[in-house]
C-alpha cells in the first residue's frame, strides 16, 4: 500500500522531491551560474557528509522519494562518495525511489562506476555547447575534452544520460540542430532551459543573453516533427518526442511557461538552507536546528514541516517589458542547479 504524502504544501502539493547542493564550489565557472572570481564559503558554515546524510535522511522519512545532488559540482566535493554510499541504504529499503545528479560531467571519468554501485541509474549533465573555444568561453574555465570523455565514461558504466542545455542567444543559437542530432546519435535525451535572473547580474546581461524556449521550438519543428508528451513528473519540464530520431525534449521555461503549479520540490543548500522556491528569497535554516539538536531528529522534523508550510505558490522571474524581474542576488551555485 502506497503510504499518503506526508508534506503538504499550502496549495495541497505534495512535496516528494529534494535537490541538495553538497558544495558551492566547482571547477567551472560558467557565465550565468557563477562571477570568475568566487568567494566560497568557509568550511565551517558547509554541513558536513555525516550532516547531510542525517537531514536528508529526515526527509526521506517524510516522504520525499527522490534525491537530486547538485552543487556547484557534487563531485569536486571531498568525501561525496561516502554520502552517496549512505544513500544507498535507502534505495535498498525502498523509501527512496531514485537518487541522481546533476553534473558538469568533469569527474565522471572517476566516479561513473562508484555512482551506478550506489544505485545511480542516471545523470543529468549540463553541456551548452559542442565547440571547444565557445565551451572556454562559457564555462571559463572548462575543458569539453574532458567533459566529453566524462559522458563516454557515463555510458560505459551502464548509466542513462540526460544533457542539459542552457539557450543563449548569441552563445549557442547556431548549434540547435547540431546537439539534438549528437545526442539522438548517442541515444541521450536533452533539456533546454531558458537563462535564469540569478546572481552576478552587474557581469553578466541576462536580457542580452535570454533566449525563449518559444522561438528555440519553433525553429526545431522546422527541421523535426514533435509530439507532446503527457509525461509530468511534478517539475518544470514539458516533453517532446522527436519523432523522426525517437528521443526525448524537454524544454524549461520559467520565463515564457509558469511551471509552478504542479511544483513537487523543495532545495537544500550546502549551508543547510531550506528554499521552498527557486525564484523567491524565502529560506528556513535548518543547520542551526540541526546542530542545536544533535541527538533528537523531532524538532528537525518539525522544522521540516514549517518550511514547507511556506512554500509560496511561485516565483516571480520576468524579461517582460524589456527589464529583468524577479532576480535573486545568490548565484546559482548556493541554491544548486
Amino acid at each position: 500500500m502506497i503510504e499518503a504524502p506526508k508534506l503538504i504544501d499550502p496549495f495541497a502539493r505534495a512535496i516528494t522531491y529534494l535537490r541538495v547542493s553538497v558544495t558551492d564550489r566547482c571547477d567551472f565557472r560558467c557565465v550565468y551560474c557563477m562571477s570568475e572570481n568566487m568567494t566560497f564559503l568557509p568550511k565551517k558554515e558547509l554541513l558536513t557528509i555525516e550532516e547531510l546524510d542525517r537531514l536528508c535522511t529526515a526527509f526521506v522519512e517524510q516522504g520525499v522519494r527522490k534525491l537530486r545532488i547538485t552543487g556547484g559540482e557534487p563531485l569536486v566535493r571531498r568525501g561525496i562518495m561516502d554520502y552517496f554510499h549512505g544513500m544507498q541504504r535507502h534505495i535498498k529499503s525502498g523509501k527512496l525511489d531514485e537518487l541522481t545528479l546533476t553534473t558538469n560531467g568533469s569527474q565522471l571519468r572517476r566516479f561513473a562506476g562508484e555512482l551506478v554501485e550506489c544505485g545511480v541509474k542516471r545523470v543529468n549533465i549540463s553541456l551548452d555547447t559542442l565547440d571547444e573555444k565557445k565551451f572556454k568561453e562559457i564555462t571559463r574555465w572548462g575543458r569539453l575534452a574532458q567533459v566529453l570523455d566524462g559522458i563516454d565514461a557515463a555510458q560505459e558504466a551502464g548509466l542513462r544520460v540526460k544533457i542539459n542545455v542552457v539557450a543563449l542567444k548569441g552563445g549557442n543559437e547556431d548549434e540547435l540542430e547540431t546537439i539534438v542530432e549528437w545526442c539522438a546519435n548517442r541515444g541521450m535525451d536533452l533539456t533546454f532551459i531558458e537563462v535564469m535572473p540569478m546572481g552576478d547580474l552587474g557581469n553578466e546581461n541576462r536580457l542580452d543573453q535570454y533566449w525563449s524556449l518559444r522561438d528555440l521550438s519553433q525553429r526545431l519543428k522546422k527541421t523535426w516533427s514533435l509530439t507532446e508528451l503527457s509525461e509530468n513528473s511534478g517539475g518544470p519540464a514539458r516533453y517532446f518526442r522527436v519523432n523522426e530520431t525517437g528521443q526525448k525534449i524537454g524544454f524549461i521555461t520559467p520565463l515564457t511557461h509558469n511551471f509552478c503549479e504542479n511544483c513537487n520540490r523543495v532545495r537544500l543548500t550546502c549551508t543547510g538552507q531550506l528554499f521552498q522556491c527557486l525564484g523567491q528569497e524565502n529560506e528556513a535554516d535548518l543547520r542551526k536546528v540541526l546542530r542545536d539538536n544533535p541527538d533528537n531528529d523531532l524538532p528537525l522534523v518539525k522544522a521540516i514541516h514549517a518550511a514547507v508550510a511556506k512554500k509560496p505558490k511561485g516565483h516571480d522571474f520576468d524579461y517582460s517589458r524589456q527589464k529583468v524581474s524577479g532576480t535573486m542576488s545568490r548565484h546559482m551555485n548556493h541554491t544548486g542547479g
